[in-house]
């Protein structure tokens, strides 16, 4: 070997050194000036530069790249091969370089174990000084003379970011229709509503009703065991004289459902004492008391369809049990009253301002016991009860500011009636007469009845008479209503608006001649204490007044009003009037005095008060005051 040799690879290793520094981010490789150097020299060959700096390409010749070389973590001094062993080929480029030099004997194995944790020092160096230039490229921008540095801010102002924030994503929502996406595509036809009213309820008899037993609660004989008149007990009584105060509670909820093609339906659930017809209301405290849970009625449930084409126009058909269809008051039907059977309602356009409306239904009133009498053998005859109701009506824009809407109704019930039975001895309570079942399944106050049952008193079996004498009562009145109503709407002072109301009615079937015959109640004072004629009536009219905002929708909206009414006995079947004034029923006559305001668009406080007299028979006033909380969603 030359002499020269050993002093130039000392001088090329040092330049090569210097030389690497140049691109120390090649992970601590020589750089390809410092290999050119060292086979310029000898001390390499060409070949062996061209193997450890470049690729070969399918031509044969070497190609150069630009792409450093990747960083390969190398094996400490310590796992190093012997001097004597060849080293195994590494896929870093300068690894193989130090490598070539140990084989040619131009560097001992430990110069090469150092010169690689040298390079290896740099190379870790280099990149922690690269990481370090990123991170501080990432940092924000030093403040400028104009930038300010909020350390505090106030509510109001996060208040009010906060609401922009919401309100953009609202509005992203809407776009993205976000809310469609987290429920299933079929609570799409559900309409849910309900209500809940809270009632403080008191109800005050002034002096002077009478009180001797001249109220028999004939409703509550007709749903219990039958009366025995040969006794010595009073009948069931009204309360006459003692004033009550009642807290009630009235929860209703329910939905509408879409079913498409022109089919919808209902359901609606409800509270009350009792499966009364009028009344869904639940005095706290009752049903047993002592927080005793409260009963759900099933209160809707109907399937209609619209055949209608539209356009203000309507052709609807509805079978179930849904709300009253027709156009009423509540001396007619009670506002709380649903109907079972089927109904058509329809609306005509006749012109840009007026158009005919029609309504028709049958409705099943009752229907008899499938066992009737369920303790005989031999079974009664039916003696289902129905009704047919038929209307027709205008709705009249008389001029721009006044609305007007007319009707006449026909209501035809038939067998409601009571029926006199076959002649037959009651041995006890639980024998049945052959027409106990046209007694009413719910009745209120104010309509005359009947004895249903023939007793035979010509047998010693009841001692002629004088014992066994267990009655039920009917309706002596048979009942067609011919009904006309009307309201006028004065929207001149809009949004206030001034309304009146009114309806008269009188039963055409009524028979004072055959009722006087039958009749147990609602008679004169006779003679001598003896009881008089049958003075009971078939008319009923009532007259309402009323102000206010028409849809009462914000806070301060106003509602008040003024009614009169005159009901007597045999006018409108008892129980499926009004169920507030007088106690509920007919032979009643006074007015009423209310309003009520919104408290929010979703609830609303009223108070009302009623003052009603009877017509005929003993004296009897009520006096009832009622301020209800009503929340409706």
């Amino acid at each position: 070997m030359s002499p020269i040799r050993p002093i130039a690879a000392t001088l090329l290793l040092a330049a090569s050194k210097w030389l690497g520094r140049l691109a120390p981010v090649r992970g601590g490789s020589v750089s390809l000036p410092a290999l050119l150097l060292l086979a310029a020299t000898g001390t390499l060959r060409a070949e062996e530069v061209v193997t450890e700096t470049a690729p070969v390409t399918p031509s044969g010749e070497a190609a150069l790249s630009e792409t450093p070389d990747p960083v390969i973590d190398t094996p400490p001094a310590g796992d190093l091969p012997a001097p004597a062993q060849t080293a195994a080929p590494s896929p870093n480029v300068t690894v193989n370089l130090i490598n070539r030099l140990v084989e040619k004997k131009i560097l001992t194995r430990e110069e090469a174990n150092v010169m690689i944790q040298q390079a290896q020092a740099d190379a870790a160096a280099a990149q922690q000084q690269q990481q370090a230039q990123a991170d501080i490229a990432a940092l924000p921008p030093a403040p400028g003379p104009d930038d300010m540095r909020v350390t505090y801010i106030p509510e109001v102002v996060k208040n009010n970011m906060r609401d922009e924030i919401k309100q953009e994503l609202m509005a992203q929502a809407r776009e993205e229709k976000w809310s469609e996406k987290h429920y299933p595509e079929w609570t799409d036809r559900f309409r849910p509503f309900g209500d809940i009213r809270g009632r403080y309820d008191g109800t005050f008899f002034p002096a002077g009703n009478d009180a001797s037993g001249a109220f028999p609660n004939f409703n509550a004989i007709n749903t219990g065991q039958p009366f025995d008149t040969s006794g010595t007990q009073f009948s069931p009584q009204y309360n006459v004289d003692q004033d009550r105060q009642r807290t009630r509670l009235r929860a209703r909820f329910g939905t509408d459902i879409l079913l498409g093609d022109g089919f919808n339906a209902g359901l609606r659930l409800g509270t009350g004492e009792s499966n009364s017809p009028t009344s869904p209301n639940q005095t706290l405290g009752a049903s047993g008391g002592n927080f005793s849970k409260y009963a759900i009625w099933l209160d809707r449930a109907f399937l209609s369809y619209d055949a209608g084409p539209g356009d203000g126009q309507e052709l609807t058909f509805m079978m179930g049990r849904f709300d009253n269809p027709f156009f009423s008051t509540d001396v007619q039907w009670d506002d709380d009253l649903g109907f079972d059977g089927l109904a058509v309602r329809g609306k005509v356009n006749l012109t840009d301002k007026a158009s005919t409306f029609f309504t028709a239904g049958y409705f099943p009133v009752y229907n008899t016991d499938f066992n009737f009498a369920s303790n005989q053998p031999s079974k009664f005859e039916s003696t289902d009860k129905w009704l047919t109701g038929l209307q027709a009506g205008i709705d009249w824009k008389i001029t721009s500011d006044l609305k007007a809407k007319f009707s006449i109704a026909y209501y035809d019930f038939n067998d409601i009636s009571g029926k006199l039975s076959d002649p037959f001895i009651p041995l006890s309570a639980s024998d049945a007469g052959s027409t106990d079942t046209t007694r009413p399944g719910f009745a209120q106050r104010g309509n005359t009845y009947m004895a249903l049952r023939d007793i035979d008193n010509s047998t010693a079996a009841n001692d002629f008479g004088n014992k066994y004498q267990y009655q039920y009562y009917g309706l002596a009145s048979e009942f067609r209503n011919l009904t006309i109503t009307g309201k006028l709407d004065y929207d001149h002072y809009d949004p206030v608006r001034l309304s009146l109301l009114g309806e008269v009615t009188k039963n055409i079937a009524f028979d004072a001649s055959a009722i006087n015959a039958k009749a147990v109640n609602n008679r004169a004072a006779g003679n001598s204490g003896s009881v008089g004629a049958f003075d009971g009536g078939d008319t009923a009219w009532n007259l309402a007044f009323q102000v206010g905002k028409p849809s009462m929708e914000h806070f301060g909206d106003w509602q008040a009003g003024f009614g009169y009414r005159y009901v007597e006995s045999d006018a409108v079947v008892d129980g499926f009037t009004d169920s507030d004034f007088g106690g509920g029923g007919t032979n009643v006559q006074g007015f009423t005095l209310g309003g009520s305001m919104a408290l929010s668009p979703a609830v609303r406080a009223g108070l009302r008060w009623m003052s009603s007299d009877e017509i005929t028979g003993p004296p009897l006033s009520t006096d009832i005051l009622q301020f209800d909380i009503n929340a409706k969603f």
